[in-house]
């Protein structure tokens, strides 16, 4: 069995080198709120803002310009729902060779697109990633394309490590760096900085519903886990890369994880407060920062790792972060059918500054008794000191109002 490298430093300088002129030096923004949150200075590293908005170009042309010329010359394939399809099409075309993507059946149409628009082929195959990926490995078996995998290769991990490399040259006191968490690449390629910066701390940020990391180093070994829904498809992996893997255990400090409500209101606080898009994958890390706030050192780095997010995705995460955070109700209250008791109750929300964003009169429902109706709302509020106080006075005005999922 042929052993795998694992990457260093040295490896990281080399990618650095190769990606100059290629990968954008992404800004790392100082934060005055989060900066709050925590209580010490945090600043952004915007990897939503790198060319085709991931850091997923890195590895990917890393990787492909390591190749041989007669490998390159047989094209490369790789499968992805997004990021790393991007990432991969990109590369190939700066360095003049054929790009295959599989892609799930159901992706997104905005990222088969501009996976297209980078000069790629595209495929799609599969309900899902999994189906993908073996379609990629069957087409790299009968063409001789070369499968780019998107974590579990050295070169892949090295290119990633470029992210760390420049934040110690961006901000040399650095203390902790929040990174999220799938399949390790990015993680693993930003811990190696610990080989000449012991004294930074690399925290993993992981999705509670895909967290496969975590059972991972309780076993000493990759394990793969069942995925649960989740918001950040970006880092949903079932199980390790085992060369990342590797690099995690010895030099990653913690993997936490996080759940849905505080990945959505992470991204929402930082498309309100710092004016920027992130899907929420690319949200992880300040999700963390915003659930323990007081636990990292600082300066506090969180890499935002990406900014591809669909719209219809986007409004349904918007949605669900504003609900989250209490700003965003559905009340269903009981009324009598009898005019002017709607007028009523829609007169009490105004008076307490609520917005209806929608109702919903509904006669039909086996649940009402004679003479009644159930009407829903949907409404906004200022949050969640101003929902508790609107749901306490429709209740003292006679509405006993109940939420609604």
């Amino acid at each position: 069995m042929t052993s795998v490298r694992t990457p260093g430093w040295a490896d990281v300088t080399a990618a650095a080198q190769l990606l100059d002129g290629i990968a954008e030096v992404t800004p790392l923004a100082h934060s005055r709120w989060l900066s709050e949150v925590a209580g010490t200075e945090v600043l952004l590293k915007c990897e939503n803002l790198q060319r085709t908005g991931s850091f997923k170009l890195r590895g990917a042309y890393t990787r492909i310009a390591r190749l041989t010329a007669d490998e390159r010359a047989n094209g490369v394939v790789a499968a992805s729902a997004g990021n790393h399809a991007q990432g991969v099409a990109l590369a190939a075309r700066q360095l003049d060779t054929r790009a295959t993507i599989f892609m799930p059946e159901g992706a997104a149409l905005p990222k088969v697109q501009a996976t297209q628009g980078y000069g790629a082929d595209i495929e799609l195959v599969g309900v899902d990633v999994s189906e993908s990926i073996a379609a990629a490995v069957e087409f790299a078996e009968r063409t001789g394309a070369v499968l780019i995998h998107p974590f579990d290769h050295p070169d892949v991990i090295a290119g990633q490590g470029t992210v760390g490399a420049e934040i110690l040259t961006q901000l040399p006191d650095v203390r902790t760096v929040l990174v999220p968490i799938g399949g390790g690449g990015l993680t693993a390629g930003v811990a190696l900085l610990r080989e000449v910066r012991p004294d930074v701390r690399v925290v993993g940020v992981q999705a509670a519903a895909v967290d496969a990391y975590p059972p991972s180093l309780a076993a000493g070994h990759p394990v793969r886990v069942d995925l649960g829904p989740t918001m950040a498809d970006g880092i949903a992996v079932a199980e390790p890369g085992t060369v990342p893997f590797g690099i995690i255990h010895e030099l990653v400090d913690e993997v936490v994880t996080v759940g849905e409500d505080a990945m959505s209101q992470a991204l929402i606080g930082l498309l309100e407060r710092a004016k920027l898009l992130v899907e929420p994958s690319g949200a992880a890390g300040v999700a963390a920062l915003l659930d323990r706030p007081g636990a990292f050192e600082g300066p506090i780095v969180p890499v935002l790792s990406g900014g591809n997010i669909d719209a219809l995705v986007l409004l349904e995460v918007i949605r669900h972060g504003l609900k989250a955070a209490g700003r965003f109700l559905t009340i269903r209250v009981h009324l009598t059918d009898r005019p002017g008791e709607l007028m009523r109750l829609l007169t009490d929300l105004s008076s307490m500054q609520v917005n209806i964003l929608n109702v919903l009169h509904d006669r039909a429902s086996t649940a009402l008794g004679v003479g009644e109706v159930e009407v829903a709302l949907q409404v906004a509020t200022r949050g969640p000191d101003h929902a508790e106080h609107v749901l306490r006075r429709l209740d003292q005005l006679g509405h006993a109002p109940r939420l609604s999922s």
